[in-house]
């Protein structure tokens, strides 16, 4: 604890002196800004990735558990009268908010993706659709199934359960995917930090016994390498955060063309959280470098 407060004192101070331990170029800083600045551009898309999932699953379980359809199967002639006693059943049943038949230009533009839209939809045995929106409640679907059983042989309810589950389910899985990417990229960059750590340590090791033998404590030539290689992550990964948002910022928006893709995106507030990735970045390096000076102090003692 006492060399992490140190460390942090120096960090946030800063000392020159000490900083010259560490060589202001070469591979190792190199390495630390781009390992920095590339995990943070794929951070930024993992977090849009888990964010847009997750609004997604929400989207599609409110939705799709709010509605329902009724497909009336019925010859042509004794379409109209079934589905306007479909119509009558469902204004008296508990927990339907709103019910109304689709009309013919409605449907026809449901299946002009499949057969063009010449399809002249009256001389086809087309089921009539009715869309059913519930209240928050919901409806007993079970009992409105026996009623159209019984009253309307014709009328099939679909409460979209069977698509609802495996939508949500995946988009779930989306998310978790998302985070399980962030976790990976953070060992990433923990492990290149410690590797550009140990090789700088490792380089400077005829410097570091001269500072031991003019009276240098360990915790004084940690906060060096500490202090340098948090700022080269700090920096890196500033860098690939703003690109990263910038991308995001020049994806299709949804109002363009609607769909999962053009919604990968940040909204509201969710902007504010890939600014957390420059500073998590930064703590990572610390942790890291901190770990790999201690170590490596230790073996060259």
């Amino acid at each position: 604890m006492k060399m992490l407060r140190i460390a942090l004192t120096a960090l946030w101070n800063g000392d020159r002196q000490a900083d010259r331990v560490v060589p202001p170029s070469g591979f190792t800083a190199q390495l630390t800004l781009f390992a920095a600045g590339t995990m943070a551009f794929l951070a930024v898309f993992a977090l849009a990735l888990s964010l847009a999932s997750g609004r997604l699953a929400n989207i599609w379980g409110q939705e799709l558990a709010r509605t329902a359809t009724i497909r009336v199967v019925a010859p042509i002639d004794q379409r109209s009268a079934q589905t306007e006693a479909a119509l009558r059943i469902l204004e008296t049943t508990k927990g339907v908010a709103t019910a109304r038949a689709l009309t013919d230009e409605e449907q026809q533009s449901l299946l002009a993706p499949w057969f063009g839209p010449e399809l002249a939809i009256d001389a086809l045995p087309v089921p009539r659709l009715i869309e059913i929106v519930e209240e928050d409640d919901g409806m007993d679907a079970d009992g409105l199934r026996l009623r159209l059983a019984a009253e309307v042989p014709g009328a099939v309810l679909d409460n979209h359960s069977r698509w609802r589950a495996p939508l949500v389910k995946a988009a779930s899985r989306l998310k978790l995917l998302g985070w399980v990417s962030m976790i990976l990229i953070i060992a990433t960059l923990a492990a290149m930090v410690t590797l550009a750590a140990n090789a700088a340590l490792s380089a400077n090791a005829q410097v570091i016994a001269v500072l031991r033998l003019v009276g240098a404590t360990d915790s004084y030539i940690a906060q060096a390498f500490i202090r340098r290689f948090t700022l080269r992550a700090l920096t890196g990964a500033a860098a690939g955060t703003g690109v990263g948002l910038l991308a995001i910022l020049l994806l299709p928006s949804t109002a363009d063309a609607g769909g999962f893709l053009t919604g990968l995106g940040f909204q509201g507030w969710h902007w504010v959280v890939p600014l957390v990735i420059p500073f998590l970045s930064g703590g990572v390096a610390f942790a890291a470098t901190g770990a790999a000076a201690r170590r490596t102090l230790k073996e060259l003692a």
